[in-house]
């Protein structure tokens, strides 16, 4: 039934304003305003993900979006540079350097949040 549906993502937010800045001008996305407040973001590759505003929102509690990179300590890098805090974990299965990097099971990883509060990742997968 949906496999040739070009199918798309979307999570709140509680500030536009605050995720247009966010993704257009920390993470370096193509945003769009669309109809009824809602944000397009174009994203390399797939389908666009749509950012919309919720009076009553509550950040997710999960990785809402992953950013593929080749280099995950260069990324954490130059988004510390930019002011974006990255989280730190002390946890069975998850242990984050002093960078907020989690190395091991062949892919490197660092989450960091939105001005919302959602998660979001950079991720360096395994060299082929």
């Amino acid at each position: 039934m949906f496999k040739n549906s070009k199918a798309f993502s979307g999570f709140s937010v509680d500030h536009i304003q605050k995720a247009k800045a966010f993704y257009r001008d920390i993470l370096g996305l193509e945003v769009e305003d669309s109809p009824m407040g809602v944000l397009q973001v174009h994203l390399a590759g797939s389908s666009d993900l749509l950012i919309y505003p919720k009076e009553n929102h509550e950040p997710a509690t999960f990785t809402v979006l992953n950013f593929p990179v080749d280099n995950v300590d260069d990324a954490v890098r130059e988004l510390t540079e930019k002011g974006v805090h990255f989280e730190h974990y002390d946890e069975p299965g998850i242990k984050t350097d002093d960078k907020g990097i989690a190395r091991g099971e062949g892919h490197a990883i660092a989450w960091f949040r939105d001005p919302a509060g959602n998660i979001l990742s950079v991720i360096q997968e395994p060299l082929s």
